[in-house]
């Protein structure tokens, strides 16, 4: 069995985290694990992930950007 801790937290996060429970007798501690979870990635970017995003990021300090008014026109969502 894994020892316990207590922690403080301030009232408008005790309500945050009760909004969050999926159901009334859900614990805190699997609240927070649900998030936690939910903001670990565990499968890393490919090197071909990595790649275009540095290349994108060049992009955009380059200025070679597409304004949305073009975009919405080009793809008919305006």
């Amino acid at each position: 069995m894994q020892a316990a801790s207590s922690i403080y937290i301030r009232e408008d996060l005790k309500t945050q985290l009760n909004n969050l429970k999926r159901h009334p007798k859900e614990s805190y501690n699997d609240v927070i694990e649900r998030l936690v979870n939910l903001t670990v990635d565990d499968e890393p970017l490919s090197a071909d992930a990595i790649k275009g995003l540095e290349e994108g990021l060049e992009d955009i300090k380059a200025g070679n950007l597409i304004p949305e008014e073009v975009i919405r026109k080009k793809y008919g969502a305006g």
